[in-house]
């Protein structure tokens, strides 16, 4: 079954920290009821039905390991801790992604206001926003949800 922003079911180029290089991988398309058996429901409400964890409370917000986070869903790799900030804001927040390839976002009007809406480019999870309130060069905030985040330590 293919994906409504990939109806041919064609493969995705996304970028890999572990190879250095850009893979071609099948998007990862599932149901809801699967995704409630593979998740806890904490990270199913922010994944999959676009929640968000309360400031200050996620496992990442205050995380200092280097490393690499990666979509809880499909593994793929999203932010590295080189790139992480403390914004204040009680989110872990990032100037930039690993590569753009690895995510997509979209118009975010729900809440009463408009934001931009992070997602992962291979299976759709709902990461957070971003902000062009960051740091400079980029100027950039992607300000994800820890419940949204695996981690794997990697130089």
């Amino acid at each position: 079954m293919a994906e409504k922003n990939n109806p041919t079911g064609a493969l995705l180029s996304i970028f890999s920290v572990r190879t250095g290089e850009v893979e071609q991988v099948l998007p990862v398309v599932t149901s809801d009821e699967i995704w409630k058996t593979l998740l806890p429901p904490e990270q199913f409400a922010i994944a999959r039905g676009k929640g968000t964890e309360y400031a200050f409370t996620g496992k990442y917000h205050a995380w200092k390991e280097p490393g690499i986070y990666s979509c809880i869903c499909c593994r793929t790799d999203l932010f590295s801790s080189k790139d992480k900030f403390d914004s204040g804001t009680g989110w872990p927040s990032f100037s930039a992604p690993v590569s753009q390839l690895n995510i997509r976002t979209r118009t975010d009007r729900s809440g009463g206001m408009e934001r931009t809406e992070v997602l992962c480019a291979r299976c759709g999870a709902h990461l957070g926003h971003v902000f062009d309130d960051g740091p400079k060069p980029a100027g950039k905030r992607y300000c994800m949800n820890s419940g949204a985040l695996d981690f794997y330590r990697y130089p």
